[in-house]
This record gives structure tokens, sequence and C-alpha cells, in this order.
């Protein structure tokens, strides 16, 4: 992709179809067009038609196709206007294809995080692991039909970097630098435009763009969509809030991130009881509208809209937790999750299941060290002792002290959570086989077994898959498996216990890794059976195991 490509015009599709959701006989395509039309998504005998609305000059539409034979993979094409636009005549890669399940088949899925920019774009890191994977299964199709084709992507934060963006991103905002506020960074992106610039250079690379068109695919945001350590402390936002261009950056974050990603999460039979779709969809242009949500999303944070979503593959739960905008960061009130989001996970974990899947961007469980050390700190920046405030608050920025671990009530109201139901109780009889927190963020993977006590009987796990594109500093590394050293863990446990911290409510330890290449997770459920692998990219671009285990 060249500079230009930014600036000029890629024709009446501009990105997509992306294939979000499939529920039932039904199937969610979105699309993003070059002018305002009339889209329509041909899979026969399915079918689906919606008009596009516009955003900041940019044209979107979401497409329900309805009508899809059960257990098959049927190929669909992309009208505008009445002109077939998709797919493209000398298109390299195969027709997109909407895959239906067959009822009890096993459930395959897809996960991992931190995914800056395409290929073509960053070539200073390792390959990239949803390109490799794109690349294997393009080549199954070809030979004798895939047999690891996922029935769902879980994209579980960072899909762009708004503030660490490539060269060529760089660039561009370079020339079109008179057009900006004189006070914005000059290398990250601000406004709704330069965001969509950002998931045109990572969505537009060919292989990446035919996975996205064929296999379904939820997503949820970390940080990176809208600035690292987003919403980390009270005084974080505080001294974010004191910058100029801030209150552009946060609502162009928010609500770009409701029409690239977020939409799409919302299941067919879900869209039409979200206020924001309806408002969208019903009106030509929904700048406005998507400013002002884009705003409120921020300044209310849990009041005003929920980013969390749930859903069922077969006898397979999947929650994802929004743990960056719904946070309580109000000094002595600190939580992950506010108390209308803890509602409502609380709500969503009753069921018959055999397996309960909880995706976090951040980790539940990190390496025990880190996690005493992040626990302390807490600890340190909520004292009463103005010094010691500072100090902990200067150290949680500096080193990014921020995931569960740093919000303890939290940290330990999950782990409860997560004992009733793998113990047989609060609306689940009887306990699921296996419990997983899938994550991201910290730019290594690893699973670790937990310990909930003996009258859990599920199997309860932390997978966690980082990066798919990016890396981790060399000299980083080795902090990161010295955390999951015992010496280490004894001494940063001394530290917490200084501050006042008992122990854990719960024990873990690591199963494997801690692997820092590129990598993507894939989980197979099948039956009471679970069993992950994380596959790790070579430097000829394919895929390899560097972790195989079975789960339950």
């Amino acid at each position: 992709m060249s500079d230009t490509e930014l600036d000029g015009d890629r024709g009446p599709l501009v990105l997509g179809p992306v294939l979000r959701r499939v529920e039932g006989d039904r199937a969610t395509i979105w699309v993003e067009t070059a002018r305002p039309g009339w889209v329509e998504v041909d899979a026969a005998p399915a079918s689906g038609a919606a008009r596009t609305f516009t955003v900041h000059g940019h044209h979107y539409a979401l497409v329900v196709v309805a009508g899809l034979p059960e257990d098959s993979v049927t190929p669909y094409r992309v009208r505008i206007d009445g002109a077939e636009v998709w797919p493209l005549p000398d298109d390299k890669c195969p027709p997109p294809v909407i895959r239906t399940r067959r009822a009890g088949a096993p459930v395959r899925l897809l996960f991992g995080s931190c995914r800056e920019a395409s290929p073509l774009s960053v070539t200073r890191y390792p390959p990239d692991a949803l390109d490799a994977f794109a690349g294997r299964l393009i080549e199954s199709i070809r030979a004798d039909g895939p047999t690891e084709w996922p029935d769902l992507m879980v994209l579980l934060g960072d899909q762009v970097y708004a503030d660490e963006t490539p060269e060529k991103i760089q660039r561009w905002l370079k020339r079109r630098r008179r057009q900006r506020r004189a006070d914005a960074p000059t290398t990250q992106v601000v406004d709704f435009h330069e965001y969509t610039k950002l998931y045109l250079d990572s969505w537009g690379d060919p292989e990446i763009r035919w996975l996205l068109s064929t296999v379904p695919s939820v997503m949820i945001f970390d940080d990176h969509e809208i600035i690292d350590d987003w919403n980390t402390s009270q005084r974080w936002r505080e001294q974010m809030q004191s910058l100029s261009w801030w209150d552009q950056r946060i609502q162009a974050g928010l609500s770009s991130y409701w029409v690239y990603q977020h939409m799409g999460n919302l299941a067919p039979s879900a869209l039409a009881e979200c206020p924001i779709y309806a408002a969208v969809t019903s009106t030509g242009d929904a700048t406005e509208i998507l400013d002002d949500f884009g705003s409120r999303a921020d300044r209310d944070r849990a009041q005003a809209y929920r980013w969390s979503y749930a859903l069922d593959i077969d006898r397979t739960r999947l929650i994802v937790v929004d743990n960056r905008a719904a946070r309580e960061l109000e000094q002595g009130k600190r939580a992950m999750l506010a108390d209308s989001e803890w509602a409502w996970l609380a709500k969503q974990l009753p069921g018959d299941y055999d397996h309960l899947l909880i995706g976090s961007s951040l980790p539940w469980l990190l390496p025990p060290a880190i996690h005493h050390l992040e626990a302390a700190t807490e600890r340190l920046a909520e004292s009463p002792r103005g010094w010691v405030g500072r100090f902990g608050e200067k150290l949680r920025q500096a080193v990014d002290l921020e995931h569960w671990a740093a919000f303890g009530r939290s940290f330990d109201a999950l782990s409860a959570l997560l004992t009733q139901i793998g113990s047989g109780q609060g609306g689940v009889s009887p306990a699921p086989a296996s419990i997983s927190v899938l994550s991201g963020d910290v730019h290594h993977s690893y699973a670790a077994r937990a310990d909930l006590g003996p009258e859990v009987v599920s199997a309860v796990h932390q997978l966690t898959c980082s990066p798919v594109h990016n890396d981790m500093p060399k000299l980083v590394r080795p902090a990161m498996k010295f955390g999951w050293n015992p010496p280490a863990a004894r001494m940063m446990r001394s530290l917490a216990r200084s501050v006042g911290l008992r122990k854990p409510v719960v024990r873990w330890r690591k199963t494997a890794g801690p692997y820092f290449g590129n990598a993507v997770g894939t989980m197979l459920l099948d039956g009471r059976s679970a069993h992950v692998r994380i596959q790790g990219t070579q430097p000829d671009k394919t895929l390899a195991d560097v972790a195989s285990l079975k789960l339950s």
C-alpha cells in the first residue's frame, strides 16, 4: 500500500466486507463504502440489504443476511446500488463465504491481541501471526478443505494503535499538519478521519481482508485504541483532560471504535435494541450523533453505554468484558468494572453450558511477582500520606501497573464469581468442565492453572496470547520470566505484606510459556473436553506450536 492510497479513492468498497456475527440462519456483514448507497449482500438462497450512514464524510453499512441454510458454506457477493463490487475479478484469495454450524459440532475459536498495523506497513516486527493464520487457512481451502476453520475470532484489544502509528501514517499526518490542531501530537491520530486511516492500513492487507470476510469476529478495545494506559487512575484522567486535544481524541476514538469494531459485536437479533444503532441508521448523516455519543461514553462511562457483550456457540458461553472504559477510578472505590457492569456480568453467568470463556483484554492472573507488585502499588497510591501516594502513583504510571491485580477488590470479586460457577453454584449445575479467561495486552503468551479451592470442580485457566503483530523489548523479557520465579514471587509478596495486603484469594501456577514471539491462540471445545494451542510465527511466515494443553 503506497502513501497515496491513504488519501486516494480505493474503489466503491473502501473496506470490507467483514463477516461479524453468525446467529442461526442470519449473519451480519460490515462494509465501508466510498460514497452513500444501497448495499446488498447476495448469499443465495440468503440475502440482505441496508442503506449506508455517514460519519465525517465516511460511509458505512451493516447488512443482516437472512435465510442461510444450516451446516453449510455459502459464497456471497456484495453490490452497491446494483453494481457488484466484491469479490474482485482478479482477487488472488478465495471468494468470501458464510459458514453455518451443525448443532453439536466441536467449537473452534481463534484469539489474540495487539496487532500493530499490517505487515505491508510495519516490517520491523516478526511475521504477523494473524496474516500467517490467514495464509494457512487459504492454502487448506485450496487443498482438501480446511480442518481448522474457526467458528469465531476473538480479538482482545489493540486492533489499531492511535498513539504508536507506523511511519507511513506519520508521513501522512505531517502532510496534513495545516488541517490539524497546532498542539496535536505529530505522530498520533486525533480526529475521526485520521482513525479511519489506521483501519484502512491495518485491515486493507489482502490476506487479513479475506480472513475478516470469511471468519466471524468479535472484538473489544484495550488502551492503544485510545492511548497507552487509558484510564489507569483518576489522577491519570485529570492529567489527560488538561491537554487541549484530548477531548477530540477520546470522542473520535470511542465513536470510531463503535463504527469499526463494536457495531459488529451486536447479534442480528439485538440490533434493534441498541439505541445508537437505531439513531445512526435512521438518518443520512450521523456525524453529530456519534460525536455526542463519543463524548458521553467517556464522560459518563458505565452509565452511558455498555461495551461488554455475551454470546453462546452451542454449549460454549463467551462473555467479553470492558475492563477499560467501565472502570471506577475514584480513590477508595477503585474497581475494574463499575457496579452496573458487575451486575450485568453476574446476570450472564447462570445457564446450562459445558465451557465458560471470559474475554478480558487484561489478564486476570499475571506472573506472581508482578501481581504482588501491582497490588502493593495500588495500596501505596491510595496512601493518605501525600509523598507515599505520589510515589505510588508515579510508579503505577511509569511501569504500567494497572491490571486486575492493581484493582484488588475487583480481582477478589472476579475470583469469587469464578469460584461460585466452578463449584456448580449460582445457577450453573453441573459446573462447566472448563473456565478460561482469555487475555492479551502484555506482549507475551502463557497459560496458568488456577486453584480456587477443593469445592471447584471446573478446570480454571488464564490463557494469554499477545502479541499478534508487535514485540516486547528484549531488555524487558528477563523481568517477565523472573516474574514466574518462586524467589521473586516471595520477595514481592513480602513487599505486599509490608503494606498490609493479605495473600491473594487464588493460587496459580504456570503451565506453559512465557513465549515472546508473535502468536495466535486456538481453542477446541468438544463435548466436555477443552484444548488450547498457542502457535507462533516462524521466519518463513508459517505457524508452529509453542504450547499445546489439554484443559479439561
